[in-house]
């Protein structure tokens, strides 16, 4: 997950990870594990492609895991796996975007501070959170959302397909749900874990080898271990995330995460 001071991990930053995650395996497979609550949509598009290019590349089938939480940028990035599933307590969804900034033109008027903006260009200058709000530009803003969702949607639509099982005004609303309402939606395919899966496509003595990635956000670098069952190899690419080091980030993750009552 990415915040404003704390940029997420690229696809440049990972694309070694998820393409040794393909190559590695030697069973038609590879394991997603996700734990976020969002991040950019556009790194999140290109995560998925990359990760859907190697599958057909490969002949290998993804299979991805839900931890705490796959929403928004995380629920993107999930629908790149053949198969998804959850945990019963996982929240899963929120497909919708999101804008959030704070006015602050009162407060630093009452501070006597006199804000000083010089641009070239009619709206270079939008959304400046130390100048009063401009009708006009919220529309703006609002049209790219429009244009972001749609793209989002199409998707969800195109990877679930008929799995799907509500309408559009309740699928794609920006609500997120439990694992067992997402499955009930056709969001995700049931209620597993990694290592109970894999034993059962695999058998008891699958042994699951993750890749590590490096870089900080939403895809974070702390990775945590999956437990070896055996002797045969199956890659598992672990994308949790973490909190920033710094305090504005930190604060930044931990609203982010709060949306959805952790």
């Amino acid at each position: 997950m990415a915040s404003p001071m704390r940029p997420g991990l690229s696809i440049g930053a990972a694309a070694g990870a998820i393409e040794k995650a393909f190559s590695l395996s030697k069973l038609p497979t590879v394991a997603i594990v996700i734990n976020s609550p969002g991040g950019s949509p556009v790194q999140s598009h290109l995560l998925f492609k990359r990760i859907r290019q190697l599958a057909a590349e490969k002949e290998k089938k993804v299979y991805v895991f839900c931890e705490d939480v796959a929403a928004s940028g995380g629920y993107f990035l999930a629908v790149a796996g053949d198969e998804i599933y959850a945990d019963p307590s996982s929240i899963v969804g929120s497909i919708g975007v999101i804008s959030a900034s704070f006015g602050l033109e009162k407060a630093i008027a009452k501070l006597g501070i006199e804000r000083r903006v010089y641009t070239a260009g009619l709206h270079k200058g939008a959304l400046d959170p130390f100048l009063p709000e401009k009708p006009e530009e919220i529309e703006r803003l609002k049209a790219i959302q429009r244009d972001v969702h749609a793209v989002f949607i199409d998707i969800v639509k195109q990877r679930r397909g008929a799995r799907l099982k509500a309408a559009d005004d309740e699928l794609f609303t920006g609500a997120f749900w439990s694992g067992p309402k997402a499955v009930e939606l056709g969001l995700i395919d049931g209620i597993a874990d990694l290592r109970s899966r894999m034993r059962e496509l695999h058998g008891d003595r699958v042994q699951l080898r993750v890749i590590p990635l490096e870089g900080g956000g939403w895809l974070s670098r702390r990775l945590r271990r999956l437990p070896g069952l055996g002797t045969t190899g199956l890659p598992a690419l672990a994308l949790p995330s973490t909190l920033g080091d710094d305090l504005i980030s930190a604060i930044e993750v931990r609203a982010l995460w709060s949306r959805y009552g952790l």
